[in-house]
């Protein structure tokens, strides 16, 4: 029996009990899949970083996402040695691509919107870390997943606050609302491929 998810603060709906069970039967592909999405975390911070390299804030707290991503790398490429599952590259699900084509093309709105698409992404990578964290059979792995759980909430914090550093709280609040209520919608329907974000 699945216990009953909870919905992490920006998310407007849990994970449903059918992706617990589709990663849960999939380890492999979900594993090497986390691999992809640590690599494109860091990317996204130091992206972030370039295009915004004159906001000494944002630059100061992404160095550190980034880095910190980029150790997740690592240790998940340990794993994937370690569970001899080769590193090579998987078909991407339609979610950050969907989430990426609602970011407005103009300034300022592009800054916050890519700000809080990261924020709803680590909210999300965090809930379904923690999901593998509770339902992975392999208890050392389950371990593992459960020690990424406080960064990525972190992580998700640190986005949060840039937004709410850069632009006035209602603007983020009611930007927020409208991005959460997508993010959700895209996850409403299961994607078939096994995927942390599917």
């Amino acid at each position: 029996m699945l216990s009953k998810t909870t919905t992490i603060n920006i998310l407007k709906n849990p994970t449903k009990s059918d992706w617990i069970e589709q990663a849960i039967n999939n380890l492999d592909t979900i594993l090497l899949d986390h691999s992809h999405c640590e690599r494109k975390a860091a990317s996204v911070a130091l992206n972030l970083m370039f295009h915004y390299s004159s906001n000494a804030m944002l630059v100061r707290k992404l160095t550190a996402i980034a880095q910190e991503e980029l150790e997740h790398f690592e240790q998940v490429n340990q794993w994937l040695d370690k569970k001899n599952i080769p590193l090579g590259p998987l078909s991407s699900p339609p979610y950050g691509a969907k989430l990426k084509s609602k970011i407005c093309k103009k300034e300022p709105q592009r800054l916050l919107d890519s700000l809080l698409i990261a924020a709803l992404i680590e909210a999300r990578s965090h809930e379904r870390l923690g999901l593998l964290g509770n339902h992975c059979p392999d208890q050392e792995l389950a371990k593992f997943y459960r020690s990424l759980m406080a960064s990525e909430a972190r992580h998700y914090g640190i986005y949060w606050i840039l937004a709410d550093n850069y632009f006035e709280k209602e603007v983020v609040q009611k930007r927020l609302e409208e991005l959460s209520i997508i993010e959700s919608e895209i996850l409403d329907t299961l994607h078939p491929e096994p995927r942390i974000h599917s």
